[in-house]
């Protein structure tokens, strides 16, 4: 197409030219800080998850260092209207995670509806969507509503986010179910423990974490 000669894909970190499917080029693709953690082994993500709520499992693609490319990552898919960034990071993460039990519903943390309309789309989505469709687990974008708007959580201040400003609730009745959640970053824990427990207290159900990147 005319507009892909123009305006040629590139790559987030040193703008070489990409396939349009692409977010980063095959060199800056080895720079990326993979956890290579194991999703039913123990490891940093459930430890932090474990002091804050009860956890089957968990696993973090990347690392979310300071100044690090995962972060541009994240940043590119939140910010910048990368959407398909999801699908990128959905592909990377199927070649890392195994399941000997799969859980039986995938749930992504909400976005408040004024959130949701001002950025156009939820980043987590099409990356929930794409790991339901090749591991055939069913998932849900509405099982969780977020009650409270707020300001992104990278630019509140550390402080702000160790707060829990905002609180979610059940939308419909469910009970002895394993739940993956996922969301895109795991930093103070404080959302994910949130939207955890609100499932916790719905039912006998169980809780398995899914993060795209975890902040040491």
């Amino acid at each position: 197409m005319i507009l892909d000669v123009l305006f040629p894909n590139r790559c987030i970190h040193c703008n070489r030219i990409i396939d349009g499917n692409l977010l980063v080029c095959s060199l800056c693709f080895e720079q990326i800080h993979f956890t290579h953690f194991g999703y039913h082994s123990e490891n940093n993500l459930k430890e932090k998850c474990k002091l804050l709520f009860p956890v089957e499992n968990a696993f973090s693609l990347m690392q979310f260092e300071k100044e690090n490319l995962s972060r541009k990552i994240i940043h590119e898919l939140k910010y910048k209207s990368r959407e398909n960034a999801g699908k990128v990071l959905a592909e990377w993460l199927i070649d890392s995670l195994e399941f000997k039990e799969k859980p039986d519903l995938l749930v992504s943390v909400p976005l408040h509806p004024k959130k949701l309309k001002e950025r156009g789309y939820n980043q987590l989505h099409l990356f929930t969507e794409s790991l339901s469709k090749f591991y055939k687990i069913p998932f849900s974008h509405d099982l969780i509503k977020r009650n409270h708007y707020s300001k992104a959580q990278a630019l509140k201040d550390k402080q702000h986010r160790l707060e829990t400003l905002n609180t979610f609730s059940i939308t419909r009745p469910i009970s002895n179910q394993h739940i993956l959640l996922i969301d895109d970053v795991f930093t103070t824990g404080n959302t994910l423990a949130t939207v955890a427990w609100e499932i916790l207290k719905a039912g006998q159900n169980k809780i398995s974490v899914l993060v795209m990147a975890m902040d040491e």
